[in-house]
This record gives C-alpha cells, structure tokens and sequence, in this order.
C-alpha cells in the first residue's frame, strides 16, 4: 500500500494507522469544526472529516491520497463536543453516566478530485459513574481534546464502560479495518 496523507494531528488515529501498518505522513491544518444548520447528524462528522481533507489537498498536490476522519458523541440526538475546561468535562461525563450514547466518525479518503466518504456508528453504554469518579478521571487523563470528554482505551473505558455495539476503534477515533479495506480499494481503482 502507498503512503498516504494523514489530515489529522490525532495521537490516536496516528497510533491505529500505526497498527494497521498503514504508510503514512501528517499534514494537516486547523479547520472549523462548524457545519450548516440542518444537516443530519450522521452527515456532521463526514462535512468536518471533508472540510479537514480540503485544507490540506491544495498543499499536497493531487496525485496523493488524503484519509481525514472527525468523531461525535451523540447523545439525545444532541452533538456533545470537546469539554472546554474540566468543569464542562465534568458536566458531559455526568450526562453520559449510566447512559447510552452513539460515537459516529466521519471518514473522507480523497484524491485529486476524487472523493469516498462514509460514517461508522458504535453505541457505548456507561454505568453509572460517581462524582468521584467522574473527577478522578477528569483530573488524572484531562480529557479535553476528545468528544465526549473521555477516550474508551483509558481508565474511564476500561472501568466504566457496560458495552459497546460497534466498532470499538471507531469509539477511539478511526473505524481502522473498514478505513483499510477502502484504502485497498482506492488504491486499487488507481492502478
């Protein structure tokens, strides 16, 4: 497989291509996580995912390929974002206790003009979590830069989390198998 262009500056979505033993560079820009009024909520994450992979195409020319992915929580048919200071951590994880809640990441594999787009669903449910806990985490892990406030593979997900019904890598960031099986079949549909 040829190396692609990672639009992401996620430690964790370059950990899973690591795994998968995907070739890859990072090059990505800041982007406005902002979406229209009225899209569907599974169409959110795959806007921002191409809005990620445009800010980077015209830096790298178009022979490369661009893998760009964003991730929400959903909870109540509402987007929970990234915790603004621990205070705001501390209110999502309160939300989500003992609760269910759907992560979906958005998945745009581009190149040149050519684009594939999909968005993966996982419902996590939590038990019910303590104020203690729930500010141990916070304090410890200080979860800021992840939607939802937590992240599945730390200690929150490891002691709080019931279940999942999905892709558990998706919940980290990147659905990695199906990101793969598309990779070979772009890349294949270029030979």
């Amino acid at each position: 497989m040829r190396s692609i262009v990672l639009a992401s500056q996620s430690p964790r979505r370059k950990q899973l291509l690591e795994w998968a033993e995907v070739s890859f560079e990072i090059f990505a820009r800041e982007t406005a996580e902002t979406y229209p009024a009225g899209l569907a909520t599974a169409d959110i994450p795959v806007y921002i995912a191409r809005a990620k992979a445009e800010a980077v195409r015209g830096d790298i020319g178009t022979d490369r390929i661009i893998l760009a992915a964003d991730t929400v929580v959903v909870l109540d048919e509402q987007i929970i974002g990234k915790p603004k200071d621990p205070a705001d951590a501390v209110r999502m994880l309160s939300l989500l206790s003992g609760r269910k809640h759907q992560v979906i990441t958005g998945v745009v594999l581009m190149q040149g003009e050519k684009a594939v787009s999909f968005s993966e669903l996982t419902e996590v449910n939590f038990h019910p979590l303590s104020q203690e806990q729930i500010r141990f985490y916070v304090e410890k892990y200080k979860p800021f830069d992840k939607a939802g406030a937590y992240a599945i593979q730390e200690w929150i997900g490891v002691t709080g989390i019931e279940s999942i019904r999905g892709d558990f890598y998706n919940v980290m960031g990147l659905p990695v198998s199906k990101v793969v099986q598309l990779l070979e079949q772009f890349q294949a549909g270029n030979k």
